[in-house]
Formats: structure tokens, C-alpha cells, sequence
């Protein structure tokens, strides 16, 4: 099977698409749970997810690395093997890590030097071992890896750091051609994203896109976003960036967001996105519906038979009530977690399907202005 993104319409700029990949197929725009450690926090497993409609999981290079370690997971036939998840992946590059383990790290031109944060051994990873890594783990696509610099940023540092970022992914590039002609590759047709960066310097992040797209990756992804700034600067850098993101493309905002950044994120031409925080929210209580944002510690939930949410037909919602959620909560039960990331991920995930449809149906921008503040809100 080929690889291969189509636009099959545009409403505005928002886009409905459909991704063949050599591990399946998936309909965009959509989300991808976060399975950092090859695992949703949670207690969800494979089987899970294809029933909570879940079409792309994610998991993280840096993490995986570290443990059980990246040649395990080869010999076990790559993720899909060893998590038994059959449909596409996509592998975070470790970019990421430079930014959130900044006092475990040293950037230089090679890569970056790292303390592990879970025993504090010498590590290092540039493009070329970020590659290596992810071919390893025979992810569907693989992120070139990045500097994401935190926001506010000086200007200098962050114009030194998209530049590098770019020369980094014509690295990533070489090598990852490289790794897919090699004979024991878990994953020969494996896809390289690259990655925009820029802190929010319109002109640093435009330059930066014309300069990845040159370069000609599989995709694009917008990184360095939703890391402090606030919400409207975030949909403003995508506006200024998004007529100089190739059509053809698929296009992916990396770590967005709540329900509405989802929405305005569509609004302004995003195809695919991920977060941990559905399943983060969910391990504290906090659940997505379709009235808003509930919190299971509310005393208001003791004796309330209801399900989490009356329009959602997941695993939790179909057999269990708001009252025994509220109870697991409070009794620290594990089950609460399990039931409550079910329910997330799976909302999250019927969203965009909705979403999906009312691009289908031409009503997306008649209705995302009202949904964004209805899903955002706290109950």
C-alpha cells in the first residue's frame, strides 16, 4: 500500500481529508491518543482504543528510548508488535524534551546532551540517532527532530533555534532514506513530518515554513505552540503561516489542545492533532461533554444516575453512572481512571468525527463559534 494524503474538499480554509498509509488508512481532521511510553495512561491497551474510535496512536521516542529501549522494541516487530496496535502510528521525535527537560539538557549544532530523568545516565540524541530510534520502533511517521523553545523567547535565540531546527531536518532526511534501504528496517516505508518553529515571530515562523517546505517532508507540523502564549496569539501564528503550507500536505499542530483549539485549529486548515490532555484531565476527574467540562469530586454528583454525558455512547457512559464515577473518585479507586480516559479519549475522538461531518455537510463554520464556547466550558 502507498502512502498518500488527499484534500478531498475545503470549506474555507478548514480541510476534509484522507490519509492512506502502509499501516491503513485515517480520515482527517483527527486526533491521535497519546500513548507516550507505547501506553494511555489509564490502563487502556490496544483493543481499547479501536473501540473508542481511535484511528492514530502516538507514542515518544525520547521515552522509549530510556525504556524498555528501542531495540526491544524492534525485535518485537516494532510498536505495532509490541503494543498490538494494527493501524498507524506516529512517533514524537524527543524534540519535545529539549524544551520540558531544560535543566537535563545541553543543545549544541549535534544534538542535544541529556541527563535521563529517570536515573540521571548520559544520553544523546541529534537527527541522525532520533531517526535511527524511530526507525527502530517502525512508527508509521517519524518527526524530525526540533528545538521548541518556551514562549516568551527572545528573538535571537529563537531565530537560532528555527534555523538549526531546519538544518536538523535536512539531516533527518538523508538519514531516514538511508534507514528505509537497509535490509532489517522494521518499517521501510516510514513518513518524515517536518517541524515549524519560530516562537511567535510571524516573521521567523514564515520564513522557517518556506525553508521546511522547501525541503519537502511527507508533512508538516506546527510546533512551539500552545506552550504559554495565549489562546488567540496561537490561532494568529497559524493564520500568518498557513498560506505558506503546501495544499497537498497534511498538516499537524503538535500538543493542541482543549475542544475549541481543536475547532479554531480546524477553522484555520489543521488536519491532525494530539494532546495528553484528555486523558490527563480524565485521571483527575475532570470530563469532556457535551455541555461542557464536569468534575467528578463535585458533591452535586453523590446520587446522580445520569451518565457522564446522555448524548455519548462509550463504554463508561452506556453502563455506569455519574454516581459510581464520583464514588470511584473519591474511594481512589484505579477503575475511576480507566473509566474516566475511556470516556475522554472517546469524546474526543467522536468530536472530531462530528467535525468531520459537518465539513461533510458544508455547516462547520455556521456551528464551531457556538461549540467552542459550549465544550470549553466548566459545569
Amino acid at each position: 500500500m502507498k502512502n498518500e494524503f488527499k484534500v478531498i474538499k475545503t470549506v474555507g480554509s478548514a480541510r476534509r481529508g484522507h490519509f492512506e498509509t502502509v499501516h491503513g488508512s485515517f480520515e482527517t481532521p483527527c486526533f491521535m491518543n497519546v500513548a507516550t511510553a507505547a501506553a494511555i495512561k489509564g490502563g487502556l491497551d490496544a483493543f481499547d482504543l479501536e473501540q473508542i474510535g481511535c484511528q492514530v496512536m502516538l507514542c515518544n521516542t525520547y521515552h522509549l528510548h530510556l525504556r524498555p529501549g528501542d531495540e526491544i522494541v524492534k525485535n518485537a516487530g516494532g510498536l505495532q508488535g509490541f503494543t498490538r496496535w494494527q493501524h498507524p502510528i506516529l512517533t514524537d521525535s524527543g524534540g519535545f524534551q529539549v524544551f520540558s527537560l531544560a535543566k537535563l539538557r545541553k543543545i549544541s549544532e549535534e544534538g542535544t546532551h541529556f541527563a535521563s530523568h529517570i536515573d540521571g545516565r548520559k544520553i544523546f540524541i541529534g537527527p541522525e540517532e532520533s531517526m535511527q530510534i524511530q526507525s527502530n520502533l517502525g512508527s508509521t511517521i517519524a518527526m524530525a527532530f526540533d528545538e521548541c523553545v518556551a514562549n516568551p523567547a527572545e528573538y535571537d535565540y529563537a531565530k537560532a533555534s528555527s534555523e538549526r531546527t531546519v538544518r536538523w531536518l535536512e539531516r533527518c532526511k538523508i538519514e531516514l532514506a538511508r534507514l528505509n534501504k537497509l535490509p532489517d528496517t522494521v518499517n521501510p516505508d516510514q513518513m518524515l513530518f517536518g517541524i515549524n518553529q519560530g516562537a511567535t515571530f510571524k516573521d521567523l515562523r514564515i520564513e522557517n515554513m518556506k525553508q521546511t517546505a522547501n525541503i519537502n517532508p511527507d508533512g508538516l507540523a506546527v510546533g512551539g505552540l500552545a506552550v504559554g502564549e495565549p489562546a488567540e496569539m496561537m490561532y494568529d501564528i497559524i493564520e500568518t503561516i498557513e498560506p505558506h503550507m503546501p495544499l497537498e500536505k497534511p498538516r499537524y499542530l503538535m500538543g493542541v489542545g482543549t475542544p475549541g483549539n481543536i475547532l479554531n485549529a480546524v477553522a484555520r486548515g489543521i488536519d491532525m492533532f494530539d494532546c495528553v490532555l484528555p486523558s490527563r484531565n480524565a485521571r483527575h476527574g475532570h470530563l469532556f461533554s457535551s455541555e461542557g467540562v464536569i468534575n467528578m469530586f463535585n458533591a452535586k454528583y453523590e446520587n446522580d444516575d445520569a451518565p457522564i454525558d446522555t448524548n455519548c455512547r462509550c463504554h463508561t457512559c452506556k453502563n455506569f453512572s455519574r454516581a459510581y464515577l464520583h464514588h470511584l473518585f473519591k474511594a481512589e479507586e484505579m477503575l475511576a481512571m480507566r473509566l474516566a480516559v475511556i470516556h475522554n479519549l472517546s469524546f474526543y475522538n467522536h468530536l472530531l468525527a462530528d467535525i468531520r461531518n459537518m465539513l461533510d455537510e458544508e455547516t462547520f463554520y455556521d456551528r464551531y463559534p457556538a461549540l467552542t464556547e459550549k465544550l470549553d466550558k466548566r459545569i
